[in-house]
């Protein structure tokens, strides 16, 4: 038995050790534009039947409750938390927030994730070929890419459909420069997040589903703000307590383990 309860205390320790990098890693984000939290799930390991539940014994009558040892736990996965951040006003114009559902659609290296991606991150900003592109590095190009004239007069505006309005040259009347469209998925927790604030389609989120701000379920676009981290401080540091205080009992198991054991070679002395 001294050594199951090993076998299990050890599982423990490498659960709560992946529960522990999952939590550094959202407080280590609380300030990062546009990041959703992680939250790791567990499940138990396969038990040792020693009773059978429901067995006779010789009067005929039936045992209410089986005997069964576990053998520990294991990390079944990570769900991310895609629930809204609160927006942040930097004074920039070409900030926007997705109020709701919905992610931007951008492209990427070929060898990343077939060449597109999405994000929640809406720092625009404009590249040397006048192209719309999310401010971080490396300058991801929106797609349907948006070109902005260069002889631009005044600050561009973009509306909660996603319409792009800017007025050119000597004409001062807004023309449309394009619409950007947001994409949602049956399934935001099959995402595959790959760094940079970007996530990848996979078999488990389903294609996207392409169109309009404000039409279906998507949201609408906030010019003027961005979207901030969702990470909630206060939970995470309370998670962090409770992961350590779970893993100091394990190790107090696993002492007491060893202790039995000690014991029990001591016996055929």
């Amino acid at each position: 038995m001294a050594l199951i309860a090993l076998q299990s205390a050890a599982s423990g320790l490498s659960a709560l050790n992946t529960a522990l990098d999952v939590t550094a890693n959202n407080l280590a984000n609380v300030n990062t534009e546009g990041f959703k939290s992680s939250r790791t799930n567990f499940k138990d390991l396969l038990y040792i039947e020693r009773i059978q539940p429901g067995v006779e014994n010789s009067l005929g009558q039936q045992n209410p409750e089986g005997l069964f040892i576990g053998l520990g736990v294991r990390v079944s996965g990570t769900s991310l938390d895609f629930s809204q951040g609160s927006p942040i006003s930097r004074g920039r114009n070409l900030d926007v927030t997705i109020q709701g559902a919905g992610f931007f659609r951008v492209q990427v290296e070929d060898r990343i994730a077939g060449g597109i991606a999405y994000t929640r991150t809406g720092d625009f900003n404009i590249n040397s070929e006048g192209q719309l592109v999310i401010g971080n590095d490396p300058g991801r190009v929106l797609d349907p890419g948006i070109t902005v004239p260069s002889d631009i007069r005044g600050p561009i505006s973009i509306s909660q459909t996603g319409e792009v309005f800017a007025s050119v040259g000597s004409n001062p009347v807004p023309q449309k420069l394009g619409d950007i469209q947001l994409a949602i998925f049956i399934n935001n927790g099959g995402l595959r997040p790959l760094g940079d604030n970007l996530f990848e389609e996979t078999a488990a989120s389903g294609p996207p589903n392409e169109g309009i701000p404000g039409t279906d379920v998507r949201g609408v676009l906030l010019q003027g703000s961005i979207e901030g981290s969702n990470v909630d401080p206060t939970r995470e540091l309370i998670d962090l307590i409770r992961t350590q205080r779970a893993f100091e009992m394990n190790s107090s198991t696993i002492r007491a383990a060893d202790e039995v054991l000690q014991t029990l070679s001591q016996l055929r002395r």
